[in-house]
């Protein structure tokens, strides 16, 4: 099975984010816009439940966090995704290194930059076409988080929540 672990922001952040991903993300009907903490990775199921217990021990050692998204940028030339940039605070980069220190065999493509996708997979004049519309877009948002979540994928692709661990919480 597929495992990923993300943060889902507030509803009002997803909805802001959707109003782009139906458009530009073929990913849009199979997961909610979200912040990935750790990329997709292959475990048995008895595996994702010792990794869940790992990663409440995780929840346990950090503490909620504000989550400020500034801008939209993009990936290009790397590859062709369009994001809203998130700050990357201590507690958030803290959270992502010590979850993918449990699970040391699995290699990172990329750097680690927090970011919630609104679009990918883009041809480039399309890609340069909608990022040259919404660079200048400013968009200041802040909101607590004090959870992320554990997921699976479904046979049909989409994602759904495994297990989801409340930060600083016993």
């Amino acid at each position: 099975m597929k495992f990923g672990v993300v943060i889902f922001p507030s509803k009002s952040l997803q909805d802001f984010a959707n109003s782009y991903r139906k458009r530009y993300d073929p990913h849009y009907a199979l997961i909610p816009p979200h912040l990935t903490l750790m990329s997709a990775f292959e475990a048995t199921e008895e595996d994702a439940a010792q990794f869940a217990e790992k990663l409440q021990q995780t929840a346990r050692n950090n503490h909620p966090f504000i989550l400020k998204t500034s801008k939209i940028s993009s990936f290009y030339p790397v590859n062709n995704v369009i994001y809203l940039k998130v700050e990357p605070v201590d507690e958030l980069m803290n959270l992502h290194a010590e979850i993918n220190k449990q699970w040391a065999e699995q290699k990172n493509e990329y750097a680690f930059v927090p970011h919630i996708t609104i679009g990918q997979k883009l041809s480039n004049d399309e890609h340069s076409d909608v990022f040259g519309a919404l660079r200048m877009t400013k968009f200041n948002h802040e909101e607590m988080v004090d959870r992320f979540h554990l997921l699976y994928q479904l046979e049909n692709a989409s994602w759904t929540v495994y297990e989801t661990f409340r930060l600083g919480k016993e």
